[in-house]
C-alpha cells in the first residue's frame, strides 16, 4: 500500500511538470480539454494539479477564455535562474582573477528572500584556508556579502524590511547596524571577522547591472591571520574595488562620473 501511494505521488509530480513544460510552449491554447489530452490523464486528476499549482501561483487561468497560463512564481523562478546563469557566466573569469593574484578563495554571493547564497568559487592554493563555503545559506545581515549587497541597493534598507532580517540575524543593535551600512556604503565595500566561522576574515564588494541594481558581490574569504589590515587597505580592498567595477561593466553598469 505503501509503495503504491508513493509510486501514485511519484507520478502525480512527474505529470505537474509535464503541465509546466506545456504551459511554457508559445503556441500552445491550454484549455482542459486541451492540456488532458496532452498529458494523458483524467480530468479530475488535471484539475487536482492545476488547483495545487495555482494555489502556489505557478498557474494562472484566463476565466474568460478557460485559458491556462503559467503564473508569476514561475516566471519569477525562471527569471531568478537565467540571472543566476548570467551571474556564473560573466563572473567565473573574475572569480580566477582574484583567487589567483591574491591566493584566497574567491566567490559570487547572490541574495534568497532573506539569505545570502554562495553559488560559485574559486579555491586559493594555500594549505591553511576556510573550508569551501559553495552552497551554503547565511542571513543577510549576518556577513559582508549580505551587507555589502544591502548596503548597496538602497540608503533606507532598514527603515523598508531591514528590522526583520536584522533580528533574524540575531542583531538587536540596529543603530549600529545601520551606521556600519552607511559606513560600507561610503566606502563600497564590508568587512567582517568571525561572522560566516570562527578565524575567517569575509571581504566582499557589490556587482550592479546596466540599470545600478546590485546582482550580487564579490566575495573573498581567507583566515584571520593572513587579513592584516594593511593588507586589506593597501592590497585586497582595492583590488576587489578595481574587479567588481570591470565585472559590473560587463553587466552593462557605467558609473556615473561626477
Amino acid at each position: 500500500m505503501g509503495r503504491k501511494l508513493y509510486m501514485d505521488t511519484d507520478q502525480t509530480l512527474v505529470k505537474a511538470l509535464d503541465l509546466l513544460e506545456l504551459l511554457s510552449e508559445d503556441n500552445i491554447i491550454a484549455t482542459a480539454p486541451v492540456l488532458t489530452r496532452k498529458l494523458k490523464i483524467s480530468s479530475n486528476k488535471l484539475f487536482h494539479i492545476l488547483e495545487t499549482l495555482e494555489i502556489k501561483g505557478f498557474v494562472e487561468r484566463d476565466e474568460e477564455a478557460g485559458i491556462y497560463r503559467l503564473g508569476l512564481c514561475a516566471i519569477g523562478m525562471a527569471q531568478h535562474i537565467l540571472k543566476s546563469a548570467s551571474i556564473l557566466r560573466l563572473a567565473h573569469p573574475t572569480l580566477e582573477n582574484l583567487a589567483r593574484k591574491h591566493d584566497e578563495a574567491a566567490y559570487i554571493t547572490v541574495l534568497d528572500n532573506d539569505e545570502v547564497v554562495f553559488i560559485d568559487m574559486v579555491d586559493s592554493l594555500q594549505q591553511v584556508k576556510a573550508v569551501p563555503f559553495i552552497g551554503r545559506r547565511f542571513p543577510i545581515f549576518s556577513n559582508a556579502a549580505g551587507k555589502v549587497i544591502k548596503a548597496m541597493s538602497s540608503a533606507d534598507v532598514l527603515a523598508r524590511h531591514g528590522k526583520t532580517s536584522a533580528g533574524k540575524a540575531g542583531i538587536n543593535n540596529i543603530k549600529q547596524l545601520e551606521s556600519e551600512l552607511n559606513d560600507i556604503r561610503l566606502h563600497g565595500v564590508a568587512v567582517d571577522n568571525n561572522c560566516l566561522a570562527e578565524g575567517v576574515c569575509s571581504v566582499a564588494v557589490a556587482i550592479k547591472d546596466y540599470a545600478g541594481m546590485v546582482v550580487g558581490a564579490l566575495t573573498l574569504l581567507a583566515p584571520t591571520f593572513r587579513m592584516l589590515q594593511e593588507r586589506l587597505e593597501k592590497e585586497i580592498i582595492p583590488s576587489m574595488l578595481e574587479m567588481s567595477e570591470e565585472l559590473s561593466m560587463k553587466f552593462g553598469y557605467a558609473k556615473i562620473q561626477v
